[in-house]
């Protein structure tokens, strides 16, 4: 694999000692506890009482204060303690840095909640979705076929951290991304797989003659008309209701801009091909797709991917059975296989996105 060498750093060469690995062993044992106690710390509110006094509480002053048994706060302080994420000192417990980071880190809180509401559960399905290469963990929520059909019938709690971890990672991407979109000056944008109509409100903010056609699933159209009712410029924003998985739908044509926006790590190698063929079909010469997607061998920081590695076994177990966080060399095999050339790549935008400004092979 062609990973940069930050990455090749950390992932050729063995970077624990021996007792090291054995903790870190240990650690992924009894990783779903250590998720739990070090969610509910957060809900009951012992990381903010230790935040708030620096210079330590007892046990006796966390049951007070956080009107908890003696019981429940002994066992939390416990379990933490020996996670990393408090220190003890002279009978005074206090906050590590770890611990601040699960308060304070909003990525760290996005994908608690995103991890807790919407994997936890279906997590336990993980093994038999990849050997059918179904999602079969979604089963806990209702019987669709992937969580696209089923997200505007989610639980209100699930549906909430859904669209918080969704919107967290395109969000801080959108405004560079205008500029690069809008370079070429495009009058008509076909935006594909929309979700709830975020980027299209920042097309007609940014531009005020600019029409956008979101091209989706209805109950995703549905969600989208919601959001964006009674908004300035929401009457250049439209809908066209697909299914995306029937190879037979074809692309609309006529756009000056085609836009994916995490929409292709949706799915699997031999649909984002089909998909990607179905777009070439529906480009003019002057027509330019523009893919942005958060490839984990792309990222500054060994931590972001990481965390895009995991995510993908949320598309294998709750999202559609057959899905990942792209590697990038395999994404432009893709794009060069459906006929298309890539004009330009733009990495490192907001929290490690990249745009593949794509054209007509040839061209």
């Amino acid at each position: 694999m062609n990973i940069s060498d930050n990455l090749k750093k950390r992932y050729s060469k063995e970077k624990y000692t021996a007792v090291e690995a054995q903790r870190l062993a240990q650690e992924i044992a009894f990783a779903p506890v250590v998720f739990q106690v070090s969610r509910l710390m957060i809900k009951f509110g012992i990381f903010s009482l230790l935040t708030e006094n620096r210079e330590g509480l007892t046990v006796d002053e966390i049951v007070d204060k956080a009107e908890l048994s003696p019981y429940t706060v002994q066992v939390l302080l416990e379990s933490s303690l020996t996670i990393g994420t408090v220190l003890l000192n002279n009978d005074r417990f206090m906050l590590a840095k770890a611990g601040w980071f699960l308060l304070n880190d909003k990525m760290a809180r996005v994908n608690m909640g995103f991890n807790h509401d919407v994997n936890y559960l279906g997590l336990f399905k993980l093994e038999e979705s990849l050997l059918s290469n179904k999602p079969e963990g979604l089963k806990v929520f209702g019987d669709w076929p992937t969580i696209y059909e089923g997200l505007s019938s989610l639980p209100e709690q699930v549906q909430k951290s859904w669209f918080r971890f969704d919107h967290y990672y395109s969000d801080c991407s959108f405004d560079e991304a205008l500029h690069i979109v809008f370079a070429s000056n495009p009058a008509t944008i076909l935006d594909v797989g929309g979700n709830t109509g975020r980027w299209a409100m920042k097309c007609v903010e940014y531009n005020p003659a600019v029409e956008v056609t979101i091209m989706d699933l209805p109950q995703q159209l549905e969600l989208m008309r919601l959001q964006i009712s009674g908004k300035n410029g929401a009457d250049r924003i439209h809908g066209h209701e697909v299914n995306l998985l029937d190879a037979g739908v074809l692309f609309p044509k006529g756009f000056d801009a085609i836009w994916m926006s995490q929409f292709l790590d949706c799915f699997s190698k031999d649909e984002v091909i089909s998909i990607l063929h179905r777009a070439t079909e529906s480009m003019g010469n002057n027509t330019r797709l523009y893919i942005m997607e958060t490839f984990w061998d792309k990222q500054k920081f060994e931590t972001a991917s990481y965390c895009l590695a995991q995510t993908s076994l949320y598309f294998t177990a709750m999202a559609n059975g057959n899905s990942k966080m792209y590697y990038s060399d395999d994404m432009v095999r893709y794009i060069n296989t459906a006929g298309l050339a890539i004009e330009k790549i733009h990495d490192n935008l907001g929290m490690g996105h990249s745009i593949l400004q794509c054209v007509l092979a040839g061209n």
